[in-house]
C-alpha cells in the first residue's frame, strides 16, 4: 500500500491536566489489577515478550533483550529466538469514555488530513503503558493480514458448533466445548466481543504523557522499509512534547527504544475496521 503520509501528528494536543488525569487513572488501574492478581507485563501476540518467555520456562539469566537492534542484526548475531524478547513494559487497560472523547477527534482528523480515509468503526481498550529504565518495545507492526476471530454469543452460539453449559451469576451460558482457548484474543478461535469479530487494526495512535525532560531514550522510531524514498529508519521527534499525538497506519513497523533514565508514560489506541477490499 502506497500512502502520501507515513504518520500524522498533533503537537501538545492534550493539556498537562489531561495527561496527569490519564496517568492517575492508568496507575490506579495498575494497582487494582495487581490486587486482582493479574500480571502487569505487556504481552505480544506471539508471547515473545519478557513475561511470556519467563512463563514458558526460560530462566531470567538466559533472556536476551532485543532492545533497539533490528531483526537483521539479531540474525547476524545468531541470537536464539526462543530466548530473545521483543518487549518489556508494564500496562493497564482503560475503557474510559471521557478519554476516548479527548483522543478520537484527533484520530478522525489525522485519517482525513493525511489522505488515508480508512474505514473504521470501533476502538479497542486504551492501553496505558509505563516504561521504566531499560524497558523498551522492539520492532513490530500493530497489525498483520490476520483478522480477529468470529463472534461467539454465549446466549446464542454459532449453529452447529459444539458447546457446554456453564453457570455464571445464576445464568446458564453456552461456551465452546473446549472453552475459550487463550487469554490472547488474537490466538483465540472465537471473539467474545462482537466489535472485534472479523476485523483488523487499521489505525494506531500514541500519546506521549510525560515531559521530555523527565526521561531519556524511549524514542518512537519507524522502519519505512528498504525501498523508502527517505531514510529507512526514522526517529519521530514530533511526539516528544508532552501531550503530543501520533497517528499512523497499523501495519507500519515501529519501536520504542530503551529508556536510559527516568520514566515514560504513554497511551496507545488501535482502531478497527473490516478487512481491506
Amino acid at each position: 500500500m502506497i500512502l502520501n503520509s507515513d504518520y500524522y501528528w498533533f503537537k501538545s494536543a492534550l493539556t498537562d491536566d489531561q495527561c496527569d488525569e490519564i496517568i492517575l487513572r492508568g496507575e490506579n488501574e495498575m494497582r487494582l489489577a495487581k490486587e486482582r492478581g493479574e500480571k502487569l507485563d505487556a504481552a505480544t501476540f506471539g508471547r515473545n515478550d519478557k513475561g511470556g518467555m519467563l512463563d514458558s520456562g526460560v530462566g531470567e539469566d538466559e533472556l536476551v533483550p532485543q532492545g533497539n537492534k533490528t531483526n537483521q542484526t539479531l540474525q547476524k548475531e545468531k541470537s536464539d529466538e526462543k530466548k530473545t524478547f521483543i518487549r518489556d513494559t508494564h500496562v493497564s487497560w482503560l475503557n474510559d469514555e471521557e478519554i476516548y472523547s479527548w483522543v478520537h477527534p484527533y484520530l478522525t482528523e489525522a485519517n482525513r488530513a493525511a489522505g488515508w480515509n480508512f474505514e473504521w468503526d470501533w476502538s479497542e481498550s486504551l492501553q496505558f503503558t509505563k516504561y521504566r529504565e531499560h524497558q523498551f518495545y522492539g520492532w513490530h507492526p500493530d497489525a498483520g493480514a490476520k483478522t480477529y476471530p468470529p463472534y461467539w454469543d454465549v446466549r446464542n452460539p454459532p449453529e452447529g458448533e459444539p458447546f457446554k453449559i456453564v453457570e455464571e451469576n445464576g445464568e446458564e451460558l453456552k461456551v465452546p466445548k473446549d472453552g475459550f482457548d487463550s487469554s490472547n484474543l488474537n490466538d483465540r478461535k472465537w471473539s467474545t466481543n462482537s466489535n472485534y469479530a472479523g476485523k483488523i487494526r487499521k489505525l494506531s495512535m500514541t500519546v506521549n504523557l510525560t515531559h521530555p525532560k523527565k526521561y531519556k531514550g524511549g524514542n518512537l522510531k519507524f522502519d519505512f522499509g528498504p525501498h523508502a524514498e527517505r531514510s529507512r529508519y526514522h526517529t519521530c521527534t514530533e511526539i516528544r512534547p508532552r501531550g503530543s499525538i501520533i497517528v499512523f497506519p497499523s501495519d507500519r513497523y515501529h519501536q520504542v527504544t530503551p529508556i536510559t533514565s527516568g520514566l515514560r508514560y504513554s497511551l496507545v489506541m488501535w482502531s478497527l475496521g473490516q478487512p481491506w477490499r
